[in-house]
């Protein structure tokens, strides 16, 4: 499943491929299949039961980084197909991890007539933050006693409290202005990117006043057709992040105000429009401890020679500071900073802020790396995505089972959510019954590289493994490693 999802390399909101093949997997296992949930065709739920017991979600992300294509085992820069997308963060890893365990716990519970009932879903488009706020919203939540999420790492980990790094709101601001010639008549054009442009220069300036914690970056979705046309539309797309809701609301607020003074100082029209949000995420302490217990019980990977000399190649290879290769020590379980660090998002925050929830990190990555990034997806589709997936499928498969055998630990862990949790903060969502998914998002990227990329597509059918397929000798290193 890891080596298949690898070679689709899917972009959010069109994970056409891995989506239907993993919801297959599911439906051919008795799983009941809601598809195209909360508006997102690519998005589904699966459910299977074993009578009145905990419902127990399992969720990981399916998408892939854009221009991150790269052969897998090679310890240098080689990509596959030159500009496609690629699994530079190892989101291939996830949902075949939630997949193993669910099916080895369904077989205990038959077997042992073990009620509960376990939901398995993909998190759609995570690297635009563009899927799990509409779960929430959508009442996809509202019946789950707990969810276990999982997210590729390089260590076996778990932590509770608030996380590291921030939540955030993604918006995308439209100026509409007038069009004429840019040498003719160009005072008669009003510029949309002139006020794109200002706007842009003007969030700058504000930089200077923000506070250390705090976190913004935007790109241009559109400047115009050529330059000799003055463009009569133009937008910007911000991601705007902070440690608190709070926090990210009065940026968002901010920003507002200041495309508004771009569009009076340009006589243009200005529009905005959600196309995501992640809450800062909180997760549950009495599952965290929990699952640590099953961590230790299961340790690392064993690692070959052949893993270490991989991640040590390409530790070397990007300059990273850390040049020991795969982890074989154990971290401590996670617990709330003294002082918090800003950093990424991931809006399983909004699921964390429904539900109890927790992210188990598993050891499918190489330390030390940059992430978003081609380096990243050199090891997805190698026996350290395998190894590490497989630990982690384990310590999931013995917290559900602990979950489903121990009740008293989801009342405990409801406790935790009512009484410490929800009293530092109560969830307001960012986006309202108005706004959409904005599936459209990458489609043009995709329709040009989809086909380039079938000829790679993995054919678990004649081959035992991705690596094989391809002809890569593991690990492939350069002539001076």
């Amino acid at each position: 499943m890891i080596d298949k999802i690898f070679s689709f390399s899917e972009l959010g909101f069109q994970e056409t491929e891995s989506s239907k093949y993993l919801s297959q997997i599911l439906e051919k296992n008795g799983f009941q299949i809601e598809k195209g949930v909360a508006g997102i065709p690519t998005a589904w739920f699966a459910k299977w039961s074993n009578g009145k017991g905990p419902v127990i979600a399992l969720g990981s992300d399916v998408d892939c980084i854009p221009k991150a294509s790269q052969y897998p085992g090679v310890a240098y820069h080689k990509p596959m197909v030159d500009g496609a997308p690629g699994h530079g963060e190892g989101h291939n890893s996830g949902i075949p991890l939630n997949i193993t365990a669910a099916l080895a716990v369904k077989q205990l519970m038959e077997r042992e007539d073990i009620k509960g009932t376990l939901v398995l879903w993909p998190g759609i488009a995570e690297e635009l933050l563009g899927s799990k706020a509409w779960y929430t919203r959508d009442g996809l939540f509202d019946d789950i006693d707990v969810c276990i999420f999982t997210h590729v790492s390089s260590n076996l980990s778990v932590s509770w409290g608030q996380a590291r790094g921030t939540g955030l709101i993604s918006v995308e601001y439209t100026f509409d202005g007038e069009a004429a010639h840019s040498a003719g008549s160009p005072w008669r054009g009003r510029s949309a990117l002139d006020a794109a442009e200002l706007m842009n220069v003007g969030w700058n300036y504000k930089r200077e006043h923000l506070h250390p914690l705090k976190r913004s970056h935007s790109i241009f979705t559109d400047a115009g057709d050529q330059p000799n046309v003055v463009p009569s539309k133009a937008s910007i797309w911000y991601y705007f992040r902070d440690i608190t809701y709070e926090g990210i609301i009065e940026m968002y607020n901010d920003a507002n105000n200041i495309a508004k003074g771009a569009a009076l100082m340009t006589d243009t029209a200005m529009t905005s429009k959600i196309v995501g949000a992640a809450w800062p995420r909180h997760f549950n302490k009495i599952i965290a401890e929990q699952m640590y217990e099953n961590i230790q019980q299961i340790g690392l990977p064993q690692w070959s020679n052949e893993d270490q000399m991989l991640a040590k190649a390409v530790q070397k290879e990007v300059n990273s500071k850390k040049t020991d290769g795969l982890n074989t020590k154990l971290s401590p379980i996670g617990i709330p900073l003294k002082r918090p660090v800003s950093g990424g998002s991931d809006d399983i925050g909004d699921v964390s802020w429904k539900v109890p929830t927790v992210t188990l990190r598993y050891p499918s990555n190489i330390p030390g790396l940059q992430g978003h990034h081609w380096s990243n997806a050199i090891a997805m589709a190698t026996p350290v995505a395998h190894k590490g997936a497989t630990s982690g499928a384990k310590v999931e498969a013995m917290t559900i089972l602990d979950l489903l055998l121990k009740p008293i630990l989801v009342e405990q862990a409801w406790n935790y959510f009512n009484d410490v949790q929800s009293k530092e903060a109560k969830y307001k969502p960012m986006i309202s019954a108005d706004d959409k998914p904005p599936i459209y998002l990458n489609k043009d990227i995709m329709n040009q590289y989809r086909e380039k990329l079938e000829q790679f597509y993995y054919d678990e059918n004649k081959y035992d493994s991705y690596l094989e397929q391809l002809g890569i000798s593991y690990p492939t290193l350069k002539k001076n490693n």
